[in-house]
């Protein structure tokens, strides 16, 4: 698999005004603009050089299993570097080998990493490995292909739910369905800050959530153009579960 020939998906154009607008194909995921910014003030599109270039070779549809889920931990991984980068902080005292030194330290709300099974397991160790003290829930939902709509067999969190800030992640917000309903069982059980991560996102997706959860971040490494017919997101990357864990 090439590591660096992949050019990202779009190009950015700088404007006499100083202002970045997006030089797009037909085909091309759309960079988030004022407008989209404007339509989604609930949504964040991570737009780091190696997210964009990691993120191209896991749409490919020749990218082996093995290379989907490694990209797909990888992705999370950066992601989360920027999702945290508001976590408050508290002074703490520690001895270097050399002197007595004042560092700082995560406080206050326990991280709590909900994938929405099955897909959303792919995200997990690739955010773990940065905050390996994070617990894991889990929520069971899947999507009915014929009604689109979520269903639900399983839900597992850890306790203290108003004390712990959730990370619900799942790499495909497409209708929204599932994520809505992921939100809404986490807040039944008393969960009060969820920010929900994905790779990529449809509209359709975003506005659903926006509507359901509207305090709610959604961070993602792509909005794409729009869902198909089936409720699938294009461009996308196909079904995602499919190719974390190689099964049709």
């Amino acid at each position: 698999m090439p590591q660096w020939s992949v050019a990202a998906p779009w190009r950015i154009l700088q404007v006499a005004a100083g202002v970045t607008a997006p030089l797009l194909s037909a085909h091309s995921p759309p960079h988030i603009g004022p407008m989209a910014q404007a339509s989604f003030p609930n949504l964040t599109v991570l737009t780091h050089p190696l997210i964009a270039h990691k993120l191209s070779i896991l749409r490919d549809r020749d990218t082996s299993t093995r290379d989907f889920k490694q990209l797909v931990s990888e992705i999370s991984t950066l992601m989360a570097y920027e999702v945290t980068k508001d976590l408050a902080t508290e002074p703490v005292e520690i001895e270097t080998p050399l002197e007595r030194m004042t560092g700082r330290q995560v406080s206050g709300k326990k991280l709590t990493l909900v994938p929405i099974l099955r897909a959303g397991l792919g995200m997990v160790e690739g955010i773990a490995q940065l905050i390996p003290s994070a617990r894991v829930g889990h929520i069971g939902l899947y999507r009915d292909h014929d009604t689109l709509r979520p269903v639900d067999y399983y839900f597992k969190i850890p306790a203290a739910e108003v004390e712990r800030d959730f990370f619900v992640l799942d790499p495909m917000l497409a209708t929204g369905g599932s994520a809505v309903a992921a939100v809404a069982a986490l807040r039944e059980a008393g969960a009060r800050t969820v920010r929900f991560l994905c790779l990529v996102a449809a509209p359709e997706g975003v506005k659903r959530m926006l509507e359901a959860h509207p305090d709610v971040p959604i961070y993602t490494a792509s909005l794409d153009r729009q869902l198909n017919e089936h409720g699938y997101i294009l461009p996308g990357l196909g079904d995602a579960g499919d190719r974390l864990f190689g099964t049709r």
